[in-house]
């Protein structure tokens, strides 16, 4: 089970936010704190593995916590999930190396998409064992494309849950994969496909190559960049 903190002022949402994180298999909440002073403390007692952040607490701002968290030693993630829309918070978030960032008002699909895409990550987490150049490599070009990911907004057409399946594909892929093999592994159009793959092409996440048959037009094959 993954483990999570709801940090929220209001007694109403936190507790809304408790009953959606309940209804995701594999999580379960175990605290709520009102206030900056509060999360450091049940923090360092209950060790949760997520905390689910509102910005605007009573006593500090909630980026300055994730700061005093790090601070502190703390290695629990952390999902801001505020009504805080300005550029300058969601590029700090990024900064802090948040794990997402969920606008208020939102329905409970947006948050059970972004917890399993959490849980899966934490699927794929490396290793404890010594790793090779490529997993390194792979790691780093996750982490960036998520931080682009969340610092630039997407074509219209194109959503950020379909965005993150097809760069994990990319990432999966052993060597190179065609839009056709991009769309099967996803579970969309190869047309769909091809416009994510593409989108990765155009902001140097992903290179494309020509593979030429016996006859017929060459196939465009993508990979990480």
């Amino acid at each position: 089970m993954i483990r999570v903190l709801v940090v929220d002022d209001d007694f109403m949402v936190a507790r809304i936010h408790r009953g959606f994180v309940e209804r995701v298999e594999g999580f379960e909440v175990v605290g709520t704190a009102r206030s900056g002073a509060e999360a450091l403390e049940l923090v360092d007692e209950l060790q949760p593995d997520l905390v689910l952040l509102d910005l605007y607490l009573p006593d500090t701002f909630g980026l300055d916590l994730v700061t005093q968290l790090r601070s502190a030693g703390a290695t629990c993630d952390v999902l801001v999930i505020t009504a805080a829309k300005e550029a300058e918070s969601v590029r700090r978030a990024v900064r802090e190396g948040v794990v997402g960032y969920v606008l208020k008002p939102f329905a409970f699909p947006d948050l059970e998409q972004r917890l399993q895409s959490y849980a899966a990550d934490r699927v794929r987490a490396l290793p404890d064992d010594d790793l090779t150049q490529e997993r390194i490599d792979a790691a780093f070009v996750s982490g960036q494309a998520a931080a682009g990911r969340a610092s630039a907004p997407l074509p219209k057409g194109l959503s950020a849950e379909t965005a993150e399946s097809v760069a994990t594909a990319l990432l999966q892929a052993a060597d190179s994969l065609s839009a056709t093999e991009c769309a099967e592994a996803v579970g969309i159009s190869r047309v769909s496909a091809r416009r994510y793959l593409e989108y990765f092409v155009s902001g140097g996440q992903a290179v494309v190559s020509l593979r030429y048959g016996a006859t017929g037009r060459p196939e465009r094959r993508y990979r990480r960049a």
